[in-house]
């Protein structure tokens, strides 16, 4: 799950003769599926099934996400048995849980069960440590690690001690755990996990109190460019300076031992992790399968907020692969890990890169146009293949990739489009549309379709009918409880059948006491129940050709169901991250009274949306047998929201449920740039600066500012966020709307602008200039005539003023401006020309001069600021100066500068800017750029008009002032 995401999918039964029999299993309503088809839930009752798996002998294995693993003797067992209980060493909060599950091809004669789950400690200490119960697990310390085990069957049971194959996967966050587990054609287990990262913000390791705990090399808390922890350990194969992790890997083992299997591609490797590595660069691949007769890996991988991707390992044997996460997501980089300039990810791009997904879907977009499935919040959790001959469903199905999204609560058909070919991403099939909470798919008895519904506690099956398919039984009862004697009215017009020569010709039979006698053949029918007690009410509908379902209902005379009062949190209340909220509740019923807190049972979760009304689950934490805790509010995405459920049950068994939504205290954060329209990162999103974001109050935000960036053929370098932060750091939400800027300044070299290129060249002679201005001191200006129509950027000028402060303009800059600042900037000075603006001072042996060379139409125009002193030191001596050709040409000319720092430009904006301070073309700014006898020479290009009079008719490329 992504925190996103959720788990696997299943459903598959017999298909039954020509003359059909009533169906087992109670049939399920609410999904699509293709003509033909019908889902029945199998097993229900099940507490958060995540996996399940059909041993040869005909026996169903079922994980369930708290640690139990329980096993049905058959598809007609309505009663498991308690395998195994792992509760007490697995974590389960959150998305953590027991999540893997696999069976050996020949079992039971090979007695082991295999088990993946997250383990309930921190790396080398001994579970429980947090018992299921980190106050607030997504705060990056509750650290907990995964655990690969097999268990040896006996029956229905396990016997003897839990062999751990396995400890690793380091966990800093309650998402991207462990994931799933399966036997291939070769007899090796494979297995795959996440990357243990946080799932809101931009994560390299930097993350937690104390940072990085996780160990992550190089060790401390991570800073770009070297750091290699967060959801970079799903890259940590590539580091073979340290010991390799095994988040956001696919790993090939030898069952036997949990070793690396004989034949991987880094058999040869001294690290055993890296030797066991078949597949790396995963964010949270939750499920995956082998392909029929093959052992090509296919793993869904759930993404961040843009793209889901199935991928496909073809010879595990024959290479690692990486397949790029987190510099990558889909078959694009990934921004926000791009843009913190992460050595692991730099030199991805300009080295072998990933191998791209073999397909994508995107979270804006439908997968099959016109399909009945939610988009966003996805989380692709599951898959199967179907069998390419024998199956019991139509031809076209024969090698399809069937894959789910418990967010959008779907299942697809990936088909192929030639008998014996690869499923194909253009024959897609919308399968089952409304599906219920699909976590993992499985191919069982029959070749039908299963799934496992990790929010309703059902295991479903998916069965093809090709000539007469079955009703539906539908029952609505009103009461289902209270005082004796009841009256129960019963209706079953609810009842369908999707046969169109079957519409309206149901035959209905209800027995209201299970005793086997037909007590009413009408849709509709009243009962009343003299005594208390409970009874089950069936009702059986038959179509045209003898074909059955049925469909019952507890009622229960005598008995009324609790009330359930959840009196804290109150109506209303609101939540900033870290906050600890305390919740109390009762209940009263009919028969007993005031029940007591054993009857209570409590469920916190999280609902996890990407944009309003767009959202999936997460269960975060259950109490059980409480009247009152306490919990810590989440840090999580915007828009999300709590959900805190209070579920009261009688001695009888009926139920009462409230539930009260708790929603996040907000803040407008705006994210701006200097000068404006350059690229920032906010968690997972990247935009043009200016943009606001709103955030939960308290909420962890990773921001970062990439450097350099292009914007108009201009070059720009970070300089500083407004809060003091580096390039890519986090940033706390506060409780007041704030604006967090990056400052930029234009990269040091030449580049082009409308109207102009840039370039350097040496060799350039210097021209002394011999008319001294009237300009002394410190932050002194004055306006001289031009000796011809200067033109510049669409207009031609006639006047200019000169400042001591080391720039001409061409309009009256309203003072000496000793503030450098970027390029463009609409503040003045503008028109201007910069060769080196800085805080200058003209000394007793400074001067600042002009001149005039040439004869029209070649004529130049000179300004030289000739051994300028520097503010604030006595001592600096600088000369330069400004040539200004009658065609255009500005060339900007040095000499006595030092060889480093300030005299070289670290502290002047060089360049030049249009009228309006819209346009620019920077050489450098704060840069020590500057050489002696190197030129700075600007150049109109051909396009540029020098003739329009100040005031006469302009180019459309350059606006008026």
């Amino acid at each position: 799950m992504r925190l996103r995401r959720g788990l696997r999918l299943g459903l598959v039964l017999a298909l039954l003769g020509s003359v059909l029999a009533p169906l087992r299993g109670s049939p399920a309503s609410a999904v699509t599926l293709p003509t033909g088809f019908q889902e029945q839930v199998v097993f229900s009752g099940l507490d958060q099934p995540t996996n399940l798996e059909f041993a040869p002998d005909g026996r169903v294995f079922v994980a369930e996400k708290g640690g139990r693993i329980k096993v049905y003797a058959d598809l007609a067992d309505p009663t498991p048995t308690v395998f195994a209980d792992l509760s007490t060493n697995v974590h389960n909060q959150w998305d953590r849980g027991l999540l893997g599950l696999a069976l050996p091809a020949d079992f039971p004669a090979n007695p082991w069960v295999y088990v993946l789950y997250t383990y309930d400690a921190p790396p080398g200490r001994t579970a429980p440590v947090w018992n299921d119960t980190c106050g607030d697990a997504n705060n990056g310390r509750c650290l907990v690690t995964g655990r690969l085990s097999r268990l040896r069957a006996s029956g229905d049971v396990m016997t003897g001690a839990e062999q751990v194959l396995i400890s690793d996967w380091c966990q800093q966050y309650p998402s991207h755990s462990v994931g799933d587990l399966r036997f291939g054609a070769d007899g090796m287990l494979y297995a795959t996990a996440g990357d243990g990262a946080s799932f809101s913000t931009t994560d390299y390791g930097q993350l937690g109190n104390p940072a990085n705990p996780c160990g992550d090399p190089p060790g401390g808390t991570m800073t770009p460019p070297t750091a290699e922890g967060g959801a970079l350990r799903a890259q940590d194969v590539r580091t073979s300076a340290d010991p390799t992790g095994l988040d956001g890997t696919v790993l090939r083992l030898d069952p036997e031992t949990g070793a690396a299997a004989p034949g991987n591609p880094a058999i040869g490797a001294g690290d055993p992790n890296t030797r066991r590595i078949v597949g790396y660069g995963t964010r949270n691949p939750f499920r995956f399968t082998i392909r029929p007769g093959t052992n090509e890996i296919w793993f869904g991988d759930v993404g961040w907020n843009t793209w889901e991707e199935v991928n496909r390992i073809v010879d595990p044997r024959a290479r690692v692969t990486n397949f790029g996460w987190p510099c990558y997501e889909g078959a694009a980089r990934m921004s926000s890990y791009d843009n913190a300039n992460l050595n692991l990810c730099e030199t991805l791009y300009t080295g072998a890169g990933q191998t791209a997904p073999y397909y994508t879907y995107h979270h804006s977009a439908a997968v099959v146009p016109g399909e009945n499935c939610g988009s966003g919040g996805d989380a692709v959790s599951g898959l199967a293949f179907y069998p390419g001959s024998g199956g019991s469903y139509p031809a076209a199905y024969a090698g399809a990739l069937f894959f789910a999204d418990y967010s959008r609560g779907c299942i697809w058909a990936m088909r192929p489009s030639t008998p014996g070919g690869l499923p194909d991403p253009a024959n897609l099939q919308a399968f089952g549309q409304a599906a219920a909470g699909p976590v993992d798919l499985a191919i069982g008895p029959g070749a039908e379709l299963y799934y496992a519904d990790l929010g309703g506690g059902t295991v479903r099956r998916i069965r093809y009918f090709p000539g007469n398919q079955p009703p539906t039984a539908v029952i609505q009862a009103t009461p289902t409880s209270g005082p004796a004697p009841l009256d129960v009215t019963f209706d079953g017009t609810g009842s369908t059948d999707p046969d169109p020569a079957d519409a309206g010709r149901l035959s209905y039979k209800w027995d209201f006491t299970s005793d086997g006698t037909v007590d009413a053949t009408t849709p509709n029918a009243t009962y009343r129940y003299p005594t208390a007690g409970s009874h089950t009410a069936t009702l059986t509908v038959t179509d045209t050709l003898g074909v059955s379902a049925s469909s019952t209902v507890t009622i229960q005379p005598g008995n009324g169901a609790p009330t359930a009062l959840l009196d804290s949190p109150t109506v209303g209340t609101t939540w900033r991250v870290g906050d600890t909220l305390d919740f109390a509740g009762r209940a009263t019923d009919p028969q007993q009274g005031t029940l007591p807190a054993s009857a209570l049972r409590w469920k916190l979760r999280m609902e996890h949306c990407e944009s309003v009304g767009n959202c999936h689950t997460h269960q975060l934490q259950e109490w059980t047998g409480v009247a009152s805790g306490s919990f810590v509010a989440p840090d999580h995405e915007y828009p999300s929201y709590l959900e805190l459920e209070l579920t009261a049950t009688d001695g009888q068994g009926l139920s009462n449920t409230v539930v009260r939504r708790l929603d996040p205290r907000t803040v407008d954060l705006t994210f701006a740039s200097n000068p404006p329209g350059l690229r920032l990162s906010v968690g997972a999103t990247t935009g043009t600066a200016p943009f606001t974001r709103t955030v939960i109050v308290g909420s962890t935000n990773t921001v970062s500012a990439p450097s350099p960036q292009t914007v108009d053929g201009l070059a720009y370098s970070f300089t500083g966020w407004s809060d003091g932060g580096v390039a890519t750091h986090v940033v706390t939400a506060p409780t007041t709307a704030l604006t967090y800027t990056a400052t930029y300044v234009g990269a040091a070299g030449c580049g082009t602008a409308p109207g102009y290129t840039c370039g350097t060249e040496t060799g350039r002679p210097w021209v002394p200039a011999d008319t001294v201005l009237p300009l002394a001191g410190d932050d002194a200006v004055t306006s001289v005539p031009l000796p011809f129509p200067v033109p510049f950027f669409g207009q031609t000028y006639r006047t200019a003023w000169v400042s001591g402060n080391g720039f001409v303009s061409f309009l009256d800059p309203g003072g000496p401006q000793p503030a450098n600042s970027v390029l463009p900037a609409a503040g003045a000075p503008n028109a201007a020309l910069y060769p080196f603006w800085d805080d200058l001072w003209v000394r007793a042996d400074s001067s600042v001069r002009t001149a005039v060379t040439g004869t029209a139409p070649d004529r130049r125009f000179v300004v030289e600021w000739r051994n300028s002193g520097m503010y604030g030191s006595t001592s600096a001596r600088i000369s330069f100066e400004v040539v200004i050709a009658e065609n255009g040409e500005i060339v900007f000319n040095y000499r006595d500068l030092n060889t480093s720092g300030r005299e070289r430009g670290d502290s002047a904006t060089v360049g030049i800017e249009n009228p309006t301070g819209t346009v620019a073309l920077p050489y450098s700014v704060n840069q020590p750029a500057l050489v002696d006898g190197t030129s700075v020479v600007f150049r109109p290009t051909g396009s540029q008009p020098f003739v329009v009079a100040r005031g006469a008719r302009r180019s459309p490329l350059f606006p008026a002032r």
